[in-house]
C-alpha cells in the first residue's frame, strides 16, 4: 500500500500563512505542520511508500520531508503546469507509481488518529463522510446510495452527506478510477477535480461510505479554518484513554493494540490484580506489581495504574477517561456484561468506547500454550498455593483422582456478572484414589501408586495440588514423602492426628480410632518442616478431636500446638450436619491466631457458601468427594439401563458424547 499526497495547490486563501511554503507546511500546533502530522500518521500505520505531488515551493517540501526523518520512501512528483491545472492533473502526472492499493488524502486535511484507523481497517475502498456535520455550501458533498459513494462534489446536495478527501482505495477500484482520470486528462480536461472524472463511473469504482460522525476531519482552506481546527486538536490531545491488562507476557499484539490507543490521547493502563486476573481465567505467573513494571516501561504509556476488580466503575468513576479501549471479543459472551456496564458509565459523562479487532494469530496462541506449559512445571505450580491464598484470602479446592477427573476440575468454569468462577487447586483424596482402584481406605495404597496419580494428573493440568497424606506414616518415612511431593510441585500435604491402621473419619466412633499425641505429631510435623527444601511447600495438620468426640478445648489445644510446631496450616473436620461446632472452632482460634489458614472440608455441614465461611475466617475448602460420588451413580444408572433393555439406545440419552469428552484433553 502507498500514500498519495496532493500539494501541488497554491493555497492562496491562506494569504501570508503560504507566502514562504506551500500551505501543508502551515503549523497546526508547536509541534506539528499539517504534513508533519499526515507523514507522522503514515508512517505509525506501518505505511513505507508515500507518493508525494507537488508544484508551488517544491524544493522546500522536499527539503522539509527530509528533515523530519521518518522511516518513509518519498517520491516526488511535479506537476510543472500547477498553476493552470488542478491536482487531476497531479495525479495523472504521478499515474506511473501508483499502481497499487492506495492512500489518498488532500495536503490540506487533518484528521484525528481514529478516522485514519478506521479508513485503514476498512476492506473495501472508502471515503470518508459525515452524517452529523451540516452540508457545507461550498465544499465537497458526497451522494450517497445504499452505503455507496454515486458522485462527489460542491454542487452536490441530493441524498448527499459532507465528505472529505481521504480515501482508501483498493487496487482493482483505484485502477478504474485511474483510467478514468487518465482519460479526462488525455483529452484536455485538466481544470477540474479528480472527483468529476469519479463522478462519470456511476458507482464503478465501488467506493463505500465511511460515516466518522463528529470525529475531527476537515480541512484548512483559509485561517479561520486554521484557528477551529488547531483548537479542536489541542482538545484531542488532551484527551484521555484508558485500557485494562491481565496479561503477564507482552506481545506484538498487545504492542499494536497500545500504539493505536495512545495516538488518541494520553494513555491510562489498568493491570487487573492478581485476584481479578484469577477469577478471570487462571492465576497470573506475574504477580500485579511485576505486571505494572511491564507496562510502564512501554513508550507512550503516561500512567499505570491497578484495577482490582473485573469491573471498570471504580477506575472510569476515578479518572473520567474520555475513551475506553478495548479488543471487539467482549462484545458477545460471557464478558458481554462488563462491556454493557462501561457503555454505560461513558454514556453518562460524555465518554465513548473504540474496539479494535481482536487478534488471534496463531503466534500468540502458542504464547498462550507456552504459559499453559509454564504453569504446569513443578517449580511455578507448587507456590501458586500461597500466592492464591495471598491474593484472595480464600481458595476453593475440588477433588480430583485420575488425569479426567483433573481436567474437568482444571476446565470447570461458571460465567457470571461478566466474570468467571473457577476451582483454584485440586484435591488428591486417599479415600477416592483407593476407591477408584477398589482398594478400601486403609492406606493400603502405597505412596507409589498414589504419586503415579498425582503424575497422571500434573501431566493434563498446572492447577495446585493438595496432597491427601493420611497420618504421614512413620516420622522416619514422612520426610521422605515430604521431599518426593516437593519435588513432584505438589503445593501442600494434609496429615491428620491418628495412629495404627488407618480408619476412615466418615466412621468417626463407630470403629476404634487412636488419636495420636501432641508431642509425637508435633514432632512429626518439625520433622516434615525440617526436611522440605523450598519455602513454598505447606505442612497442614488435620486434627480429629471433633470427629473422635474429644471436644473443642482438646481440638483447640492441639491447633495452636501444630501451629507452634511449624504447622502451615490447621484443618478441623466434623462429622455433624451442623456447622455450628466448626463456627466455633475457628472463632476461637481466630481470637488468638489471625494468620494461619484454617482449612475446612464441609461435606456435611454443607449449607454454608464459602463467602460465609470466609467472612467468619476460613480460607481453604475442599470438596472432598463430590466427583467420585457423582460418578458412580451415574455408571450404575448407565450399566443398569443396558442390562434392562437389551441395547444401549436407551442410555444414550445420559450419556455425554465421546466427542466432548475428547475435547477436554489437551492435544500437546
Amino acid at each position: 500500500m502507498k500514500a498519495l499526497i496532493l500539494n501541488s495547490g497554491l493555497g492562496s486563501r491562506m494569504g501570508a500563512l503560504t507566502s514562504e511554503h506551500p500551505k501543508c507546511m502551515t503549523e497546526i500546533s508547536s509541534r506539528q505542520t499539517i504534513l508533519s502530522r499526515q507523514l507522522t500518521q503514515i508512517a505509525d500505520a506501518g505505511i513505507t511508500e508515500v507518493v508525494i505531488t507537488t508544484g508551488y515551493y517544491d524544493e522546500v517540501l522536499v527539503d522539509y520531508c527530509k528533515s523530519l526523518d521518518l522511516p518513509l520512501n518519498f517520491t516526488y512528483v511535479k506537476n510543472l503546469i500547477y498553476d493552470k491545472t488542478n491536482y487531476i492533473y497531479s495525479i495523472y502526472c504521478a499515474r506511473e507509481y501508483l499502481q497499487d492499493d492506495i492512500i489518498l488524502m488532500h495536503g490540506d486535511l487533518v484528521f484525528e488518529n481514529e478516522v485514519f484507523d478506521k479508513v485503514l481497517a476498512s476492506e473495501s475502498s472508502c471515503m470518508t463522510v459525515s452524517s452529523t456535520l451540516p452540508l457545507p455550501e461550498k465544499d465537497f458533498k458526497a451522494q450517497i446510495r445504499d452505503g455507496m459513494v454515486m458522485k462527489v462534489g460542491v454542487d452536490i446536495f441530493e441524498d448527499a452527506l459532507e465528505a472529505q478527501a481521504l480515501y482508501k482505495l483498493n487496487r482493482e477500484d483505484w485502477k478504474v478510477w485511474l483510467d478514468e482520470i487518465s482519460a479526462f486528462c488525455e483529452a484536455g480536461n485538466t481544470k477540474v477535480y479528480a472527483e468529476n472524472a469519479l463522478n462519470e463511473l456511476n458507482g464503478a469504482a465501488n467506493i463505500a461510505a465511511l460515516d466518522v460522525g463528529d470525529l475531527l476531519c476537515a480541512e484548512i482552506d483559509t485561517p479561520e479554518d486554521l484557528a477551529v481546527v488547531s483548537a479542536r486538536l489541542k482538545k484531542i490531545e488532551n484527551r484521555t484513554v484508558y485500557m485494562c491488562f491481565a496479561t503477564d507476557i507482552i506481545h506484538g499484539g498487545h504492542i499494536a493494540i497500545i500504539r493505536k490507543a495512545r495516538r488518541l490521547g494520553k494513555l491510562i493502563i489498568g493491570v487487573l490484580s492478581d485476584e481479578a486476573v484469577a477469577s478471570y481465567k487462571r492465576f497470573p505467573l506475574l504477580p500485579a506489581v511485576e505486571r505494572m513494571r511491564l507496562f510502564e516501561n512501554i513508550a507512550g504509556v503516561s500512567r499505570v495504574v491497578e484495577q482490582r476488580t473485573l469491573s471498570y466503575r471504580e477506575n472510569l468513576e476515578k479518572y473520567y477517561p474520555d475513551i475506553v479501549v478495548h479488543g471487539d471479543d467482549w462484545c458477545t459472551g460471557f464478558q458481554k456484561p462488563i462491556r454493557d456496564e462501561v457503555v454505560s458509565i461513558l454514556e453518562s459523562y460524555g465518554g465513548k468506547l473504540v474496539e479494535f479487532p481482536y487478534s488471534r494469530d496463531e503466534k500468540y496462541k502458542e504464547l498462550q500454550r507456552r504459559e499453559r506449559a509454564e504453569l504446569a512445571m513443578p517449580d511455578i505450580r507448587r507456590g501458586r498455593l500461597k500466592r492464591v491464598l495471598d491474593t484472595k484470602g480464600l481458595v476453593t479446592v475440588m477433588e480430583a483422582h485420575d488425569g479426567l477427573t483433573g481436567l474437568i476440575v482444571e476446565n470447570t468454569v461458571v460465567h457470571e456478572n461478566g466474570g468467571a468462577h473457577q476451582f483454584d487447586a485440586m484435591w488428591v483424596s486417599s479415600l477416592c484414589d483407593s476407591t477408584a482402584k477398589g482398594k478400601p481406605d486403609i492406606e493400603l495404597v502405597d505412596m507409589t501408586s498414589r504419586f503415579r496419580t498425582i503424575d497422571d494428573i500434573m501431566e493434563v493440568t498446572t492447577k495446585p495440588i493438595i496432597f491427601d497424606g493420611d497420618t504421614g506414616g512413620l516420622t522416619e518415612h514422612f520426610v521422605y514423602t515430604v521431599r518426593t511431593l516437593e519435588r513432584m510441585g505438589v503445593s501442600m500435604i494434609i496429615i491428620e492426628d491418628k495412629t495404627g491402621l488407618k480408619k476412615n473419619s466418615l466412621f468417626g466412633t463407630e470403629v476404634v480410632q487412636m488419636q495420636d499425641s501432641i508431642e509425637n505429631f508435633s514432632a512429626k510435623i518439625r520433622a516434615g518442616k525440617k526436611a522440605q527444601r523450598t519455602k513454598e511447600f505447606m505442612i497442614c495438620a488435620r486434627i480429629e478431636s471433633l470427629i473422635l468426640e474429644r471436644g473443642m478445648e482438646d481440638a483447640l489445644t492441639r491447633a495452636f500446638a501444630f501451629a507452634e510446631a511449624g504447622a502451615d496450616a490447621i484443618m478441623i473436620h466434623s462429622r455433624k450436619k451442623d456447622p455450628s461446632e466448626i463456627q466455633e472452632f475457628i472463632e476461637k482460634f481466630r481470637a488468638k491466631d489471625s494468620t494461619t489458614p484454617i482449612v475446612l472440608v464441609p461435606t456435611s455441614f454443607n449449607s454454608v457458601t464459602e463467602e460465609e465461611w470466609k467472612a467468619r475466617g476460613a480460607n481453604i475448602i475442599i470438596y472432598a468427594n463430590q466427583l467420585m460420588r457423582a460418578e458412580v451413580p451415574a455408571m450404575q444408572k448407565a450399566a443398569e439401563t443396558i442390562l434392562k433393555n437389551h441395547r444401549a439406545e436407551e442410555c444414550d440419552a445420559m450419556l455425554m458424547p465421546f466427542k466432548e469428552i475428547i475435547r477436554l484433553i489437551p492435544e500437546e
